[in-house]
């Protein structure tokens, strides 16, 4: 079994409903994000490669594209702008294009936290 991995980074502007940290949250202020994409597998014998490096950048190219310099209330399926949210919309954007999607991870320059999605037929 292997795992191939890319990042990406993006800048994005939000507002967050939220019970602590109130005012700061419910102001617009922005974020430097960053994206890991994580696929399993095994290669393909004919290939060597567990998904082509071309395909797998341009769907991450895409994905950056939907973020970067955005401001995420506006996106309609994204929901309340939050990493859990974040990962999963991206999740959702390469699953169709990545079929051994395993773990999507986000995270913020500006803290130690990160949230990881592995992903679900429901979402």
């Amino acid at each position: 079994m292997y795992e191939l991995s890319r990042e990406f980074r993006f800048d994005a502007a939000h507002t967050l409903q939220r019970t602590v940290d109130v005012e700061p949250s419910r102001r617009i202020h922005g974020h430097s994000y960053r994206a890991e994409v994580v696929v399993r597998g095994h290669p393909d014998p004919q290939t060597g490669m567990i998904i082509d490096l071309s395909l797998f950048d341009k769907a991450l190219e895409e994905a950056r594209d939907g973020l970067d310099h955005r401001f995420l209330d506006e996106i309609s399926d994204l929901g309340p702008t939050t990493i859990e949210n974040l990962s999963s919309w991206i999740w959702r954007k390469l699953a169709p294009v990545c079929p051994n999607l395993w773990r999507v991870t986000v995270r913020r320059d500006s803290d130690t936290g990160a949230c990881s999605f592995y992903g679900s037929e429901s979402l």
